[in-house]
C-alpha cells in the first residue's frame, strides 16, 4: 500500500545524504530500514515491559531473593559490582 509521509526538512535530508552516498538505493530502503528498527525497539520493550510485570508478580507472591544473592549472581557474570553505588545526589561535589 503506497504512503505518502511529510519527514520534515531535517529528516528528508538526512534521506537524501543517505540515498545520495549510496549507502541505500532508494527513499523506501531507508524508510523500510527505519520501520524495521521501531519494530526491533518495540520487541525489546514488550519483553522490557514483560520482565517487569513478571518482577512485579514475584514481588507481589513473596518470591524474592536476597540483594546480597542477586549481587554476588551479578558479580560473578560480569566482574566486581559496587554494592552502594553512588548515587547522582551523593556523587556531585558540596558546594
Amino acid at each position: 500500500m503506497p504512503s505518502s509521509v511529510d519527514l520534515g526538512k531535517k529528516l528528508e535530508q538526512t534521506v537524501a545524504d543517505l540515498v545520495k552516498s549510496g549507502r541505500y538505493n532508494s527513499r523506501s530502503e531507508v524508510l523500510r530500514e527505519g520501520v524495521r528498527l521501531v519494530e526491533e525497539r518495540e520487541a525489546r520493550l514488550a519483553a522490557l515491559d514483560a520482565a517487569i510485570i513478571r518482577g512485579v508478580a514475584d514481588s507481589d507472591t513473596s518470591r524474592l531473593s536476597p540483594a546480597t544473592s542477586t549481587f554476588d549472581r551479578l558479580a560473578a557474570r560480569y566482574g566486581t559490582v559496587p554494592v552502594n553505588p553512588p548515587t547522582q545526589r551523593t556523587a556531585r561535589k558540596k558546594r
